[in-house]
């Protein structure tokens, strides 16, 4: 093993003499594309789906790209981080309930692309794209009024509600997707250069298991005054929440266990614009001179 990194490496050194070494960095926004039903915004009138997806956001992304030898092709290597824009989930607004439930992205990705230049000032990738790390990221926040009988068994006034607020951590098995940008390349001078470029990201993640990171509900008088404090709480959840949940694809008709519920595909597609700066290294002074 020792004496296959040695090798290793001695090999990318050499590449590295021969070819063109560069790494980018950049940041972008990216709105969904090919949007799947995330949920429901319902009134007194009316329902509406809510459409979407967790790819859209702020991203931040480091690349290393190869162009072998006197080629028009190259390999590149990238990182990036999804900082994703609030997707709703549940928007209920009734008179005897209001719920804000949102959830955002916030995940490490991967990818590993073919380069092309088009023109020295041209070029696209096409690959592979992973999701290495992260989380989808639930937000909820509900009211809820009591009904009299309600009230009546928590020996509090009719017009009382409670207010609940909540976080849940969902995380996705290992995905796998496609990756592809064209963009265009300004020379400030021949190690620097500024590019902007058009990304698309086709991929969906399959949910593995999630878990609550918040909970709490207070109690409220119908003035608004607060009756009890941390009424539930992570140690003390209500029936129909459980602090962990495992998604899988069957379930029996007779199955009791809440803690496991079916799962469901959620999209990260999307399409971005992305700005930034690529540093060349020198080829080595030997190979110039030959």
């Amino acid at each position: 093993m020792k004496n296959l990194i040695i090798v290793s490496a001695a090999l990318f050194i050499s590449a590295i003499s021969y070819g063109q070494f560069q790494v980018s960095v950049s940041s972008g926004y990216a709105v969904g594309s090919a949007g799947m039903k995330l949920g429901e915004r319902v009134t007194e009138t009316e329902t509406e789906n809510s459409y979407g997806s967790y790819g859209e956001g702020v991203n931040f992304q480091i690349r290393g790209t190869y162009f072998f030898k006197d080629s028009s092709f190259g390999a590149d290597i990238g990182l990036g981080y999804l900082n994703g824009a609030d997707q709703d989930v549940s928007i209920i607004d009734t008179e005897d309930e209001e719920v804000n439930a949102i959830a955002r992205a916030r995940a490490f990705g991967g990818s590993a692309s073919l380069v092309y230049k088009f023109t020295n000032n041209v070029f696209g990738r096409l690959g592979a794209l992973v999701k290495i790390g992260g989380k989808t990221e639930a937000v909820v926040f509900s009211k809820s009024v009591f009904s009299d009988a309600e009230a009546t068994a928590l020996g509090l006034p009719s017009g009382s509600y409670s207010e609940t607020n909540y976080k849940e951590n969902f995380h996705g098995h290992f995905p796998l997707g496609l990756v592809a940008a064209i963009g265009y390349k300004y020379d400030i001078n021949p190690k620097l250069k500024l590019f902007v470029e058009a990304e698309y990201y086709g991929i969906s993640l399959k949910r593995k298991n999630s878990k609550l990171s918040e909970f709490n509900t207070d109690i409220f008088l119908p003035d608004g005054t607060v009756a009890v404090e941390s009424f539930y709480t992570l140690d003390n959840l209500p029936d129909g929440f459980n602090k962990e949940t495992t998604y899988v694809d069957t379930l029996s008709n007779s199955e009791t266990d809440s803690s496991k519920e079916l799962s469901q595909k959620v999209p990260y597609s999307s399409f971005g614009l992305n700005f930034g700066i690529t540093y060349v290294f020198k080829k080595s002074e030997k190979k110039q001179k030959s």
